[in-house]
C-alpha cells in the first residue's frame, strides 16, 4: 500500500506572512491608541501605561504629549524623562513642535508621541507628525502615539457629512493598518458629554461652542461605531496574520482586489475615499488608474492637477498607482483589469448630458455593458460641487479664435463660389465648402471645423440655393442636398482635426524620442562622472525648461553638487538635506512630496543595480502645478539613462583603479623576485667564504686566503651597490632628491667612473674619448658618476664582457656623452621600455641580470640634473646598444684644454 499522504504537508506557514514577520523584528513597534473624539482620555491611558511600564525598568521616554490643561494629565508626566521641544518660528510667532532629530540622538527603547495627526511647522523635515514616527519606526524605536478616528484618511468625507465639520489633518490608512498594536479608548456618549460640561476637555467658552456642533450624542454614536468597526477591522487583521504565520487552518477571506477609476472631475477624491472604505471593508488590495486619451496630457494644466491629487490621494489611503493611454477607455480598463486580476472596479457616476450620452456612450455605460465577469461599483456624487473656471475642453481664446478662422474662411469659400459661379457657371459649388472646412480642420482643429460645417451650411443656403439671398429652401430635393452636405461636412470635419491631433502628437512623441535618443548617445560617448552629470543637467533642462542639479557620492560616500544648469554654485542648507534623504532612502523629497516639501527641488534617486550612486533634483518652471505625466515620463526615462551612465563611469574608475593596483601587485612581486635573488647571492658568497676561513684558514695558502678575501669584498660592494640603488630610486620617487649644481668637468666624471668599474670587471676593456674644448656643464659631480658608472655597469652585463667605449663631444649647444657596448643589442620595441623600473632585459647568455632599476636610476638622476638620457640600438656594425646623455653647456667657466 502506498504510504499515507502527509496532511501537514499543506500547511505550512504562508511564505508572505514568515517574510513581513521578519521584515518586521529590525522594525520598531507602533501602538495607537485610538478614541472616537477628543477627551475619551487617550492620552491618559497612554501616559498610565508609559509610566507602568517605566516602572518595571524600560526606557520610556516623553517625545510630546499634549495635556490640554488637564490637571490629572500633567500629573502623570512626573517622574518620566521629557525632551525639550524644538523652537519653530511661523508667521511672527514661535511654536514648540516635537524635536525628531533629538528622539533619534536619544534613541530610548520607548517614546511617546501625542496627536498622530499634527501638522509640523513649515520648515520642519517633514510635514506630517505621523512622517516623523515612521522614521523613528525605520531607527528601531518602539513608539506609542494617540488619533481620534475623525483623522482617518479615508474617513474625512464621512465625518464631514456626519458632524459637519470639514477634518484637515488627516493621517493614511495605512498607518493604522502597520500599527503593530491598536488600543480603544472608549466612553459611553453621555459621559463624554458630562466630562466637556466638567470642563475636562476643553476650556469653557471653547466647551460651550463644542458642545452645539460636535459634541452631540448623534455625532459621537456614528463616531464611536466608526472606531469600533475599523478596530474590529484591525484585530481581525491580525487574527489572519498569526493564522498564516502559524499555519492553522480556517476560512480564509476571499482574495478581493478593487481598481479604482480616476477621472479630471471634481468627484475624483470623492470616489478615491469611498474605494478605499470599501477596500478596507473587504480586507482587499486595490489601485487607483488614470486612463487618457492619446493627446490630452497637456490639454489643461487645472485638469491635470486634478487627476494628480487625486492619484497622490489614493497613495496616501493605501493604494498603488497606474497610468494608461487609450483611444478605447473602457477596453483598456477591462483589459488591465483582466490581466491584473481585479475582481472589482470602482468609478463615478458620469455627468455627461443626455445628447453627449446619445452621441457617444459614459465609461460608466460601457464598463457595465461591457464587464460580464468583473464587477462595477458606481459611486453616487450628489454633492460635488460644478467645476469652477474654464471648461476643460479648450480654453476661450482658442476657441473664440477657431470660430473665427471658420467664419473668415468661410467667407473666402464664398467669394470664390461667386468668381467661379461667375465664370464657370457650375452646378453645384458645395465641394468648395468642403475644402473650407478641411483647412480649418487641419489648420485650427476641431472645433473649428465644426463651427465652420455649420457656417458653410448657413452661407451655402444663403448665397448658392434658391431663392437666393435667405435662408429659405423651395425645392425638397435642395434640403436633402443641404442637409446631407451638413453631414459629410461634420463628418468630414470630425476626421481631419483627429488627423490632425494625431499628426501632433506623433510630432510631439517624435520630438520625445529623438531628444531621448541624442541624449542617451550624448551620455553614452560621456566617460567622467563630471560630465555624465553636464549633459544630464542640460537635457532635463531643455525638455523640461526646468533648472536642473545633479548631486553624486564618492567613494565616502558624502553628497557632493557635480553640476547644474543653470549653474548653481551651492544648494542650500534644506535642499542638502532633502537631496541627502532621498539618497539614503531611495525615495523622493522636497518640493510636493512628503519630505521637506517646502524645498524648491525636488530630488529624486539615481537608482542602479548596485544601489544607489546619487540624486537628480528639478526646479519647475512654474511651482504652483504638478509636473504633467509627459514631462514626469521624460524625466524619469532621463534619470533612468543617468543612473546607467554613472553606474558605467563608476565601473569604469574601479577598473582603472583595479588595473593600476594589479600593476602595482606586479611591480612588488618583481621587487620582492629581485630582492630575494639579489641579496640572497652576495650574502650565501660572503658567510661561505667567512666560513671557510674560520673552519680552514690555518690549513690555506695565502693566494687561497687572498681569493677568498677578494670575493668577500666584491660581493659586499655588488650588496653596497644594489642597496644604493633601492635607495636612490625611493629618493627620486619622494621627491627627496639633493642636487647640488656646480660646475662639472665632464671628462673627469669620466674617468672617476671608468676606474671604479675596472676594480669590480678588471677583464673588461674601456675606451675614452673626449673631444678637445669641451665646455663645462651645471650638475652634481658625484651624481654624474653614479649615472656613468650604471651605463658601464650595465653595458658590461648585457653586452657579453666585450669593450665598452665612452665618447663625449659637444653638439650646438650641448654637451653630450655616449656609452656605448658590442652586445646583441635592445629590440626596437623595448628601447623606451628599459628606462622603467623593475624592467630586465635578458644577457647574452639567457638569464635575467640585475634589479631593473639601473637605467631607471640614470634617468632620475639625469633628469633631476636638467639633462635627458636616450638610447639607440644597434649601435655600430649592426651591434650593440649605445646609451645618449644630453647635458646644457655652460660657456662662463670656460673651455677646457
Amino acid at each position: 500500500m502506498p504510504p499515507p499522504l502527509n496532511r501537514n504537508f499543506d500547511r505550512r506557514p504562508d511564505p508572505d506572512a514568515l517574510l513581513a514577520a521578519a521584515g518586521s523584528e529590525t522594525r520598531g513597534r507602533l501602538r495607537i491608541f485610538l478614541g472616537a473624539a477628543p477627551g475619551v482620555g487617550k492620552t491618559y491611558a497612554m501616559l498610565e501605561r508609559a509610566r507602568a511600564v517605566s516602572a518595571d525598568g524600560a526606557d520610556v521616554v516623553v517625545g510630546l504629549v499634549e495635556t490640554h490643561g488637564r490637571q490629572e494629565t500633567q500629573a502623570l508626566l512626573e517622574g518620566l524623562e521629557i525632551l525639550p521641544r524644538r523652537e519653530a518660528h511661523y508667521r511672527g510667532h514661535v511654536i514648540e513642535e516635537f524635536d525628531i532629530d533629538a528622539a533619534l540622538e536619544r534613541r530610548p527603547k520607548l517614546i511617546v508621541v501625542d496627536e498622530l495627526a499634527h501638522t509640523n511647522a513649515p520648515d520642519s523635515r517633514h510635514p506630517k507628525r505621523w512622517q516623523d514616527i515612521e522614521e523613528l519606526l525605520e531607527a528601531g524605536v518602539d513608539v506609542w502615539t494617540a488619533l481620534n478616528i475623525q483623522h482617518l484618511e479615508s474617513l474625512a468625507d464621512v465625518v464631514a457629512r456626519i458632524t459637519g465639520v470639514k477634518v484637515r489633518e488627516t493621517v493614511p490608512d495605512r498607518v493604522l493598518s502597520s500599527a503593530s498594536d491598536v488600543i480603544l479608548v472608549d466612553v459611553t456618549p453621555d459621559e463624554l458629554i458630562q466630562r466637556l460640561h466638567d470642563g475636562k476637555v476643553y476650556f469653557p467658552q471653547t466647551a460651550r461652542l463644542a458642545a452645539t456642533n460636535f459634541f452631540t450624542p448623534g455625532n459621537l454614536t456614528a463616531l464611536r461605531e466608526l472606531a469600533l468597526r475599523r478596530t474590529a477591522e484591525r484585530v481581525d487583521d491580525q487574527v489572519v496574520d498569526y493564522l498564516r504565520q502559524h499555519a492553522i487552518e480556517g476560512p480564509w477571506p476571499t482574495a478581493e482586489r478593487l481598481l479604482v477609476c480616476v477621472g479630471a472631475d471634481f468627484s475624483s477624491e470623492i470616489v478615491v475615499r469611498a474605494a478605499a472604505r470599501l477596500a478596507s471593508g473587504l480586507n482587499a488590495e486595490w489601485t487607483a488608474v488614470f486612463v487618457e486619451r492619446p493627446g490630452e496630457e497637456e490639454a489643461d494644466a487645472a485638469r491635470v492637477k486634478r487627476v494628480d491629487d487625486a492619484l497622490r490621494l489614493a497613495e496616501r489611503l493605501g493604494a498603488s498607482t497606474e497610468r494608461l493611454s487609450a483611444q478605447d477607455l473602457a477596453g483598456e480598463l477591462l483589459r488591465f483589469a483582466r490581466r491584473e486580476n481585479f475582481t472589482q472596479i470602482v468609478l463615478g457616476r458620469s455627468r455627461a448630458g443626455r445628447f453627449a450620452g446619445m452621441l457617444r456612450p459614459s465609461l460608466t455605460q460601457e464598463l457595465v455593458r461591457r464587464s460580464r465577469d468583473i464587477a462595477v461599483h458606481v459611486v453616487m456624487d450628489e454633492a460635488v460641487p460644478p467645476a469652477p473656471g474654464k471648461p476643460a475642453i479648450a480654453s476661450p481664446v482658442s476657441l473664440a479664435g477657431g470660430i473665427a478662422a471658420a467664419a473668415a474662411t468661410v467667407g473666402v469659400a464664398v467669394g470664390l463660389g461667386f468668381v467661379l459661379d461667375h465664370w464657370l457657371h457650375l452646378p453645384n459649388l458645395s465641394m468648395i465648402f468642403l475644402v473650407a472646412v478641411i483647412l480649418c480642420a487641419v489648420r485650427f482643429g476641431l472645433s473649428s471645423a465644426i463651427a465652420a460645417s455649420f457656417f458653410s451650411f448657413l452661407a451655402f443656403d444663403f448665397f448658392f440655393v434658391e431663392p437666393l439671398y435667405n435662408f429659405s429652401i423651395s425645392q425638397p430635393q435642395e434640403f436633402l442636398a443641404l442637409l446631407m452636405f451638413l453631414v459629410v461636412a461634420v463628418i468630414t470635419g470630425l476626421l481631419a482635426g483627429r488627423a490632425r491631433e494625431h499628426s501632433l502628437q506623433m510630432t510631439q512623441r517624435i520630438d520625445a524620442g529623438r531628444a531621448l535618443f541624442e541624449f542617451s548617445r550624448k551620455v553614452s560617448a560621456a566617460a567622467a562622472l563630471e560630465d555624465v552629470a553636464w549633459v544630464a543637467t542640460a537635457q532635463a533642462q531643455k525638455a523640461l525648461g526646468a533648472q536642473c542639479v545633479v548631486a553624486l557620492a564618492p567613494q565616502e560616500g558624502e553628497l557632493r553638487l557635480a553640476a547644474a544648469w543653470p549653474p548653481l554654485d551651492a544648494l542650500e542648507v534644506g535642499e542638502m538635506s532633502a537631496a541627502r534623504w532621498a539618497f539614503e532612502k531611495a525615495e523622493a523629497s522636497g518640493w510636493r512630496t512628503g519630505t521637506l516639501p517646502n524645498v524648491r527641488f525636488q530630488f529624486r534617486p539615481l537608482t542602479t543595480p548596485r544601489g544607489v550612486v546619487g540624486v537628480c533634483g528639478v526646479h519647475p518652471k512654474n511651482p504652483d502645478e504638478p509636473l504633467s505625466p509627459q514631462d514626469d515620463r521624460t524625466l524619469s526615462s532621463i534619470l533612468d539613462q543617468t543612473a546607467i551612465a554613472v553606474d558605467r563611469a563608476q565601473l569604469i574608475d574601479k577598473s582603472i583603479h583595479a588595473a593600476a593596483l594589479e600593476e602595482n601587485e606586479k611591480l612588488r612581486t618583481t621587487l620582492l623576485s629581485s630582492l630575494s635573488h639579489d641579496l640572497r647571492t652576495p650574502l650565501a658568497s660572503i658567510t661561505g667564504a667567512v666560513t671557510s676561513l674560520r673552519e680552514l684558514g690555518d690549513k690555506m695558502s695565502g693566494p687561497e686566503r687572498q681569493d677568498l678575501l677578494a670575493s668577500i669584498e666584491e660581493e659586499a660592494g655588488r650588496l653596497s651597490r644594489f642597496v644604493k640603488n633601492l635607495l636612490d630610486m625611493s629618493r627620486i620617487e619622494a621627491g627627496a632628491l639633493e642636487v647640488r649644481r656646480d660646475w662639472v668637468e665632464v671628462p673627469d666624471a669620466i674617468r672617476a667612473a671608468a676606474q671604479r668599474i675596472r676594480k669590480v670587471f678588471a677583464d673588461g676593456k674601456i675606451t675614452i674619448s673626449v673631444a678637445p674644448d669641451l665646455p663645462f656643464i651645471r650638475a652634481d659631480a658625484n651624481l654624474l658618476e653614479q649615472v656613468l658608472f650604471n651605463l658601464l655597469d650595465n653595458a658590461h652585463k648585457y653586452g657579453g664582457g666585450g669593450p665598452v667605449s665612452i665618447h663625449a663631444r659637444q653638439e650646438g649647444g650641448d654637451v653630450v656623452v655616449t656609452v656605448t657596448d658590442e652586445g646583441p643589442g635592445v629590440k626596437p620595441g623595448d628601447l623606451e621600455r628599459i628606462f622603467e623600473k623593475f624592467y630586465r632585459g635578458g644577457r647574452p647568455d639567457g638569464r635575467k641580470a640585475g634589479t631593473g632599476l639601473g637605467l631607471s636610476i640614470c634617468r632620475g638622476l639625469v633628469e633631476a640634473m636638467g639633462g635627458t638620457i636616450t638610447a639607440q640600438s644597434p649601435a655600430a656594425r649592426r651591434r650593440g646598444a649605445r646609451m645618449v646623455l644630453r647635458f646644457p653647456a655652460a660657456q662662463t667657466k670656460g673651455k677646457i684644454g
